[in-house]
């Protein structure tokens, strides 16, 4: 925690100064024009790794980058989803999933789980994501889940209305990307809205 308090210090300091009428003008004003929606692990950063300034991106991050589909149910990744399309209006949604996910991982080797309950629920939202991998996308077993997930949750994202009806509008673009840790690169997936699905 020490080390945290002097990043705070040092972004007053030294970061903030050089952006104080950036944060002032975002201290009265919330207009991203992209949702990025990534996994939680700690290795990928969505702001450093497209280089976005404050303000630009509005990020939802979950274990494993999941979507689940639309349901009545109270759910807090669909109320962000929602507040960014209808309320925020962004233009853009990139799902981006990454090299070593660990949800990925211990799905494809069939990790026990027994002990995370909660995370093993949570991961029944890969469920169709391991149907395509199984059937043959990609190359190389965690690799073939991981760009298969990011393909089933830009599925689950149109289930849900804001985004449903904004892609009709054409006022949406969803777009899948895979970004591998230890080269820095981004390769991108065919989209429900391009492909057809």
């Amino acid at each position: 925690m020490p080390d945290l308090m002097d990043g705070v210090a040092n972004f007053r300091r030294d970061v903030f100064p050089a952006k104080a009428r950036l944060f002032a003008r975002l201290a009265t004003e919330h207009r991203p024009t992209t949702l990025f929606i990534g996994c939680s692990d700690a290795r990928v950063v969505p702001e450093l790794i497209t280089r976005s300034e404050p303000g630009e991106l509005f990020v939802i991050r979950t274990a494993g980058n999941l979507v689940p589909a639309h349901s009545p149910a109270p759910d807090g990744t669909a109320a962000s989803i929602e507040f960014a399309v209808a309320v925020l209006g962004v233009r853009d949604i990139i799902v981006c999933g990454h090299s070593g996910c660990g949800a990925m991982t211990a799905l494809a080797e069939g990790r026990d789980l027994s002990g995370t309950p909660r995370l093993a629920s949570w991961l029944r939202h890969a469920d169709a994501s391991l149907a395509r991998a199984a059937a043959g996308e990609g190359t190389g077993e965690v690799t073939a889940l991981v760009r298969a997930n990011v393909s089933a949750q830009l599925r689950n994202l149109t289930t849900h209305p804001a985004v449903a009806r904004a892609l009709a509008e054409q006022r949406l673009t969803l777009h899948g990307w895979v970004f591998d840790i230890g080269s820095g690169s981004v390769g991108r997936l065919e989209t429900p809205d391009r492909a057809g699905v």
